[in-house]
């Protein structure tokens, strides 16, 4: 074969080296797809919630990562975040509840849920039959959320008890991984603005704004400013008012149970108005009193104390009006306990998957320059050949 046969082959091949990163960039690189977003309206048609009365949001989600048979899901909550736009806020990022960003406490279980706080699994998920929905294929969702006015109580890790004036920082609808699966690519945040939405209170299980009471470590229920998030006067409820129908109930949020953790509960049954006292065990810790809403519901969030051993324990909740008790075992799993994270392997799969890209696309390029100069070297020789011959 001539120097000049070889060269155009060689030529040939750069080119079809040149080709094939083109494809293998294009078929490794990762799918083409929207990101995760949300769209908020409430039943007047605007994206704001209002000043006064609580407010029932449409969220419709599209976008979302989906890891089929996945443990856990999304977890679509109101709240506030710090560096919204920077994005540090985020648990993938080391955000940290309490600190980074804060939300309306409610528990998991859709059938006890007050709707401050929903649940969309991952289609095939062990946990799909608490959840309040599930991700659609394509990574959609749609739910109602509830927003009890501008101000609401959260608490972080520890137990300690903040309230969030919405009217002083911007709050909105904030998605994470759910049961403490890091998923970056489910993590937004919608900014919601309040404004005078309704005229009169809107119809509904309550004319006010109530959200979930929380309590700090002792036990006791923290003070806070704003009608919204003030726990109600405690005045016996009138007498002849009637008691919710059937004995009380009480459901625990049994993925949050666990040592140094907070348990999240909801309760129905109890005389509307009426006080309700929480106590773990025979008395490790306790929260209350609780005011029973409109309907006889309760909610709380109740921390588990550091030193608590790992196993089977028991809330007791008693109405001081009626004397109705309701109480729930269930188990605490240890401080280091943590569940089977498919969504974070996901996510790592998804990084070791980009570094392959990489590292094939850049061989692909060293091939290429390594077969170009391969042909400058011979395309160098001939001429050289051709001029000794001269």
């Amino acid at each position: 074969m001539n120097p000049s046969s070889l060269t155009r082959r060689l030529l040939g091949l750069a080119l079809v080296a040149s080709g094939l990163v083109g494809v293998l960039t294009a078929t490794t690189a990762a799918p083409a797809s929207a990101a995760a977003r949300i769209s908020v309206t409430n039943d007047r048609g605007t994206a704001a919630a209002d000043t006064k009365y609580r407010t029932e949001l449409t969220i419709k989600g599209t976008g979302f990562q989906v890891v089929k048979g996945g443990f856990g899901g999304v977890y679509l909550m109101f709240g506030w975040v710090d560096d919204a736009r920077g994005g540090s806020w985020k648990p993938s990022k080391g955000g940290v509840t309490g600190s980074d960003y804060r939300y309306i406490p409610d528990g998991e279980n859709a059938a006890t849920n007050q709707g401050y706080l929903k649940f969309i699994a991952f289609p095939g998920s062990s946990t799909a039959t608490e959840a309040n929905a599930v991700l659609g294929k394509n990574g959609s969702f749609t739910v109602t959320l509830t927003v009890p006015g501008p101000t609401f109580q959260s608490v972080d890790r520890t137990g300690k008890v903040s309230t969030v004036d919405c009217t002083k920082v911007t709050c909105g609808v904030i998605t994470i991984g759910a049961h403490g699966v890091k998923s970056p690519a489910n993590e937004t945040f919608t900014p919601v603005r309040f404004t005078d939405v309704y005229e009169a209170a809107p119809a509904g299980p309550s004319d006010a704004a109530t959200p979930p009471q929380t309590t700090d470590q002792s036990g006791t229920a923290p003070e806070a400013s704003g009608s919204a998030a003030a726990a109600p006067e405690a005045t016996a409820p009138e007498a002849g008012a009637p008691a919710a129908a059937g004995a009380p109930t009480l459901t625990t949020d049994r993925l949050t149970a666990k040592v140094g953790n907070t348990l999240a509960f909801t309760a129905t049954g109890f005389r509307p108005g009426e006080q309700v006292l929480g106590v773990l065990d025979d008395g490790v810790a306790g929260i209350g009193p609780m005011i029973a809403g409109p309907s006889g519901e309760v909610a709380g969030i109740l921390p588990l104390p550091a030193d608590l051993a790992a196993g089977t324990h028991e809330l007791r909740l008693t109405g001081a009006a009626t004397g109705g008790q309701a109480t729930e075992r269930f188990a605490v799993r240890p401080a280091d306990a943590t569940p089977g994270d498919q969504d974070a392997v996901a996510a790592d799969s998804e990084e070791d998957a980009s570094a392959s890209r990489v590292f094939l696309v850049l061989a692909g390029c060293l091939f290429l320059l390594a077969l170009g100069g391969l042909a400058v070297r011979l395309l160098l020789r001939r001429r050289t050949t051709a001029g000794a011959a001269a």
